[in-house]
Protein backbone atom coordinates (compact mmCIF):
# COMPACT_ATOMS: atom_id res chain seq x y z
CA UNK A 1 0.00 0.00 0.00
CA UNK A 2 1.55 3.30 -1.13
CA UNK A 3 0.66 6.44 0.83
CA UNK A 4 1.81 9.92 -0.19
CA UNK A 5 1.93 12.60 2.51
CA UNK A 6 2.13 16.21 1.28
CA UNK A 7 3.56 18.98 3.45
CA UNK A 8 3.06 22.35 1.75
CA UNK A 9 4.75 24.99 3.89
CA UNK A 10 5.52 28.66 3.44
CA UNK A 11 9.00 27.97 2.09
CA UNK A 12 8.95 24.53 0.42
CA UNK A 13 6.46 22.07 -1.04
CA UNK A 14 7.49 18.56 0.01
CA UNK A 15 6.05 15.08 0.01
CA UNK A 16 6.91 11.74 1.55
CA UNK A 17 6.22 8.29 0.11
CA UNK A 18 5.35 5.45 2.49
CA UNK A 19 5.21 1.79 1.53
CA UNK A 20 3.11 0.27 4.25
CA UNK A 21 4.35 1.92 7.44
CA UNK A 22 7.88 2.45 6.16
CA UNK A 23 9.02 5.88 4.99
CA UNK A 24 10.73 5.37 1.63
CA UNK A 25 11.61 8.87 0.43
CA UNK A 26 11.09 12.60 0.92
CA UNK A 27 11.19 14.91 -2.09
CA UNK A 28 10.60 18.56 -2.98
CA UNK A 29 8.12 19.76 -5.59
CA UNK A 30 8.99 22.70 -7.81
CA UNK A 31 5.45 24.06 -7.52
CA UNK A 32 1.84 23.04 -6.90
CA UNK A 33 0.70 23.42 -10.51
CA UNK A 34 -1.73 20.72 -11.74
CA UNK A 35 0.76 19.37 -14.31
CA UNK A 36 3.48 19.01 -11.67
CA UNK A 37 1.13 17.26 -9.27
CA UNK A 38 -0.31 14.95 -11.95
CA UNK A 39 3.18 13.87 -13.04
CA UNK A 40 4.21 13.11 -9.47
CA UNK A 41 1.02 11.11 -8.83
CA UNK A 42 1.61 9.06 -11.96
CA UNK A 43 5.15 8.26 -10.80
CA UNK A 44 4.20 7.28 -7.25
CA UNK A 45 0.77 5.69 -7.96
CA UNK A 46 -0.49 6.06 -4.38
CA UNK A 47 -3.51 4.27 -2.95
CA UNK A 48 -3.87 6.95 -0.24
CA UNK A 49 -2.92 10.64 -0.03
CA UNK A 50 -3.05 13.24 2.74
CA UNK A 51 -2.28 16.94 2.46
CA UNK A 52 -1.14 19.38 5.13
CA UNK A 53 -0.99 22.88 3.66
CA UNK A 54 -0.55 26.39 5.03
CA UNK A 55 -0.78 27.94 1.55
CA UNK A 56 -3.61 28.44 -0.93
CA UNK A 57 -3.56 25.88 -3.75
CA UNK A 58 -4.59 26.48 -7.37
CA UNK A 59 -8.23 25.46 -7.88
CA UNK A 60 -7.26 22.91 -10.54
CA UNK A 61 -4.81 21.27 -8.13
CA UNK A 62 -7.47 21.04 -5.44
CA UNK A 63 -9.85 19.34 -7.88
CA UNK A 64 -7.11 16.91 -8.98
CA UNK A 65 -6.48 15.83 -5.40
CA UNK A 66 -10.16 15.62 -4.48
CA UNK A 67 -10.72 13.17 -7.35
CA UNK A 68 -8.27 10.68 -5.84
CA UNK A 69 -10.02 7.63 -4.31
CA UNK A 70 -8.61 7.98 -0.78
CA UNK A 71 -7.53 11.61 -0.39
CA UNK A 72 -7.71 13.43 2.94
CA UNK A 73 -7.22 17.17 3.47
CA UNK A 74 -5.97 17.72 7.00
CA UNK A 75 -8.01 20.37 8.83
CA UNK A 76 -9.19 21.04 12.37
CA UNK A 77 -12.29 19.00 11.45
CA UNK A 78 -10.29 15.84 10.68
CA UNK A 79 -10.55 12.84 12.97
CA UNK A 80 -7.44 13.05 15.15
CA UNK A 81 -5.78 10.68 17.64
CA UNK A 82 -5.89 13.46 20.26
CA UNK A 83 -8.27 16.17 21.45
CA UNK A 84 -7.87 19.94 21.00
CA UNK A 85 -9.30 21.63 24.12
CA UNK A 86 -8.20 25.16 23.12
CA UNK A 87 -10.26 28.29 22.60
CA UNK A 88 -10.24 28.19 18.78
CA UNK A 89 -9.27 24.72 17.53
CA UNK A 90 -10.19 25.69 13.96
CA UNK A 91 -7.19 28.05 13.88
CA UNK A 92 -4.58 25.36 14.62
CA UNK A 93 -2.25 24.97 11.64
CA UNK A 94 -2.37 21.66 9.80
CA UNK A 95 1.37 21.26 10.25
CA UNK A 96 1.00 21.52 14.03
CA UNK A 97 -1.78 18.92 14.02
CA UNK A 98 0.51 16.53 12.16
CA UNK A 99 3.34 17.04 14.65
CA UNK A 100 0.97 16.40 17.54
CA UNK A 101 -0.23 13.19 15.89
CA UNK A 102 3.35 11.99 15.53
CA UNK A 103 4.04 12.66 19.21
CA UNK A 104 1.04 10.74 20.56
CA UNK A 105 1.70 7.87 18.13
CA UNK A 106 5.41 7.49 18.85
CA UNK A 107 5.42 8.44 22.55
CA UNK A 108 2.02 7.62 24.07
CA UNK A 109 1.38 8.18 27.76
CA UNK A 110 3.89 11.02 28.06
CA UNK A 111 3.86 14.78 28.01
CA UNK A 112 5.40 15.79 24.65
CA UNK A 113 6.77 19.12 23.50
CA UNK A 114 7.38 19.12 19.75
CA UNK A 115 9.67 21.92 18.54
CA UNK A 116 9.22 22.49 14.82
CA UNK A 117 12.00 24.43 13.10
CA UNK A 118 10.84 25.81 9.77
CA UNK A 119 9.82 29.25 8.57
CA UNK A 120 8.67 29.74 12.16
CA UNK A 121 9.61 27.97 15.36
CA UNK A 122 6.52 26.27 16.73
CA UNK A 123 6.29 24.90 20.25
CA UNK A 124 3.55 22.27 20.35
CA UNK A 125 2.56 20.75 23.68
CA UNK A 126 0.57 17.52 23.89
CA UNK A 127 -0.28 16.22 27.37
CA UNK A 128 -0.07 12.59 28.44
CA UNK A 129 -3.86 12.57 28.22
CA UNK A 130 -3.62 13.10 24.43
CA UNK A 131 -4.63 16.75 24.57
CA UNK A 132 -3.07 19.33 22.25
CA UNK A 133 -2.92 22.34 24.58
CA UNK A 134 -1.17 24.85 22.31
CA UNK A 135 2.30 26.25 22.84
CA UNK A 136 4.06 29.12 21.11
CA UNK A 137 5.22 30.54 17.78
CA UNK A 138 8.32 32.65 17.17
CA UNK A 139 10.38 33.71 14.11
CA UNK A 140 12.41 30.98 12.44
CA UNK A 141 16.03 31.15 11.34
CA UNK A 142 15.48 32.49 7.82
CA UNK A 143 13.12 35.19 9.11
CA UNK A 144 15.76 36.32 11.62
CA UNK A 145 18.51 36.49 9.03
CA UNK A 146 16.27 38.39 6.59
CA UNK A 147 14.95 40.81 9.19
CA UNK A 148 18.48 41.94 10.05
CA UNK A 149 19.00 42.90 6.41
CA UNK A 150 15.52 44.33 5.81
CA UNK A 151 15.33 46.47 8.94
CA UNK A 152 18.86 47.88 8.99
CA UNK A 153 20.76 50.13 6.59
CA UNK A 154 24.02 48.23 6.24
CA UNK A 155 23.76 44.66 7.52
CA UNK A 156 23.94 41.99 4.77
CA UNK A 157 21.81 38.92 4.27
CA UNK A 158 23.77 36.03 5.80
CA UNK A 159 23.21 32.35 5.10
CA UNK A 160 23.21 29.76 7.88
CA UNK A 161 26.59 28.15 8.46
CA UNK A 162 27.77 26.10 11.44
CA UNK A 163 31.35 27.21 10.92
CA UNK A 164 31.26 30.19 13.28
CA UNK A 165 32.83 31.07 16.64
CA UNK A 166 31.08 32.01 19.86
CA UNK A 167 32.66 35.46 19.60
CA UNK A 168 32.11 36.69 16.07
CA UNK A 169 35.14 38.32 14.43
CA UNK A 170 33.42 39.97 11.44
CA UNK A 171 29.90 40.93 10.36
CA UNK A 172 29.02 37.50 9.00
CA UNK A 173 30.14 35.55 12.06
CA UNK A 174 28.59 38.11 14.43
CA UNK A 175 25.22 37.64 12.74
CA UNK A 176 25.52 33.86 12.47
CA UNK A 177 26.53 33.51 16.11
CA UNK A 178 23.77 35.85 17.25
CA UNK A 179 21.00 34.20 15.26
CA UNK A 180 21.84 30.52 15.68
CA UNK A 181 23.11 30.59 19.25
CA UNK A 182 20.30 32.97 20.16
CA UNK A 183 17.75 30.49 18.82
CA UNK A 184 19.44 27.62 20.68
CA UNK A 185 19.24 29.52 23.97
CA UNK A 186 15.60 30.39 23.28
CA UNK A 187 14.73 26.75 22.64
CA UNK A 188 16.59 25.54 25.73
CA UNK A 189 14.88 28.21 27.83
CA UNK A 190 11.42 27.20 26.63
CA UNK A 191 12.21 23.53 27.29
CA UNK A 192 13.38 24.41 30.82
CA UNK A 193 10.16 26.32 31.50
CA UNK A 194 8.04 23.33 30.46
CA UNK A 195 10.23 20.94 32.46
CA UNK A 196 9.60 22.93 35.62
CA UNK A 197 5.85 22.39 35.24
CA UNK A 198 5.53 18.88 33.78
CA UNK A 199 7.02 15.55 34.85
CA UNK A 200 7.58 12.52 32.57
CA UNK A 201 8.45 15.04 29.89
CA UNK A 202 9.60 14.31 26.34
CA UNK A 203 11.05 16.76 23.78
CA UNK A 204 10.96 16.16 20.03
CA UNK A 205 12.87 18.34 17.57
CA UNK A 206 11.97 18.40 13.89
CA UNK A 207 11.81 20.54 10.75
CA UNK A 208 14.14 21.59 7.98
CA UNK A 209 16.45 23.56 10.27
CA UNK A 210 16.64 20.98 13.07
CA UNK A 211 20.06 19.76 11.95
CA UNK A 212 21.58 23.06 13.05
CA UNK A 213 20.41 22.61 16.64
CA UNK A 214 20.31 18.92 17.57
CA UNK A 215 23.98 18.95 18.68
CA UNK A 216 24.07 22.27 20.52
CA UNK A 217 20.99 22.14 22.73
CA UNK A 218 21.79 21.27 26.32
CA UNK A 219 18.49 19.49 26.89
CA UNK A 220 17.99 15.85 25.96
CA UNK A 221 15.86 15.63 22.83
CA UNK A 222 14.59 13.17 20.23
CA UNK A 223 15.47 14.61 16.81
CA UNK A 224 13.67 13.49 13.66
CA UNK A 225 13.57 15.79 10.60
CA UNK A 226 10.72 13.74 9.10
CA UNK A 227 8.39 13.76 12.10
CA UNK A 228 5.63 15.66 10.28
CA UNK A 229 5.31 12.91 7.67
CA UNK A 230 4.96 10.23 10.33
CA UNK A 231 2.19 12.27 11.88
CA UNK A 232 0.48 12.74 8.52
CA UNK A 233 0.68 9.00 7.89
CA UNK A 234 -0.88 8.29 11.30
CA UNK A 235 -3.75 10.72 10.59
CA UNK A 236 -4.26 9.23 7.12
CA UNK A 237 -4.63 5.77 8.66
CA UNK A 238 -6.93 7.16 11.36
CA UNK A 239 -9.24 8.67 8.73
CA UNK A 240 -9.22 5.74 6.29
Amino acid sequence: MITVCFDFGNTRLKYAVFEGQELQSVKVLADAAPDTMARMLRETAPQKCILSSVIHLPADTERLLEELPQFHLLTAHSRLPFSTPVSKPETIGADRLALAAAAVTLFPGRHNLVVGLGTCITYNFISKYKEFLGGGISPGMEIRFRSLKDYTAKLPLVKADWNFPLVGHDTRTNITSGVILGMAKEIDGIIDAYSERYANFNVLLTGGDSGYFAQVLKNKIFADPHLIYKGLYAISEYNN
